[in-house]
C-alpha cells in the first residue's frame, strides 16, 4: 500500500513538474510576467508622485509619517519592479529570439525600459535628500 501511495505522488509531482515546464517554458507566460511587474510599478510610481505632490503643496491629512520619505520609497519599490521587468524581459528575449532568429534586436521600448529604471532610481533619490533637507532644519530647530 506504501508503494501505491509513494508511486502516486511520484507521478503526480512528475506531471506537476511537465505542467510548469510546459507552460512557463513559453514566451508569453514570461511577457505576462513582464507586463504585470510594469503594472505593479506604475502603480508605484503614481502613488508615489501623488504623495509627493502633497508632500511639496504641504497637505495637512496624514501627518502622522513623512510623505517626502513615503514617496521616495515608493520610487525606489518602483525602480525595483522596473528592474524585475527588465530583467526578465531580456533574459527571455535573448534566449527565445536568439536560437531562432539570426538578425534581431532590441526596439525602442526597450530602451525606454532602462531608462525607466535609472530616472526612477533618482526621482527615490532626489526625494530622500528632500527628505534629509526638510529634517535637518527640524532637527536643529528642537536643540
Amino acid at each position: 500500500e506504501y508503494r501505491t501511495l509513494h508511486r502516486s505522488a511520484a507521478h503526480r509531482t512528475r506531471n506537476s513538474v511537465r505542467f510548469l515546464q510546459k507552460h512557463l517554458s513559453h514566451p508569453t507566460a514570461y511577457w505576462d510576467a513582464t507586463r504585470a511587474f510594469m503594472i505593479l510599478s506604475l502603480l508605484a510610481c503614481f502613488i508615489g508622485i501623488v504623495i509627493g505632490i502633497m508632500a511639496f503643496i504641504h497637505y495637512s491629512s496624514f501627518d502622522g509619517f513623512d510623505k517626502t520619505f513615503a514617496a521616495g520609497i515608493l520610487f525606489f519599490i518602483s525602480c525595483f519592479f522596473v528592474l524585475l521587468a527588465m530583467a526578465v524581459y531580456t533574459g527571455v528575449t535573448v534566449n527565445y529570439y536568439g536560437k531562432r532568429y539570426g538578425s534581431w534586436r532590441f526596439s525602442w521600448s526597450y530602451i525606454m525600459g532602462w531608462v525607466a529604471v535609472v530616472l526612477t532610481f533618482f526621482s527615490g533619490i532626489f526625494y530622500m535628500c528632500a527628505y534629509r533637507m526638510h529634517e535637518c532644519p527640524r532637527n536643529s530647530n528642537s536643540r
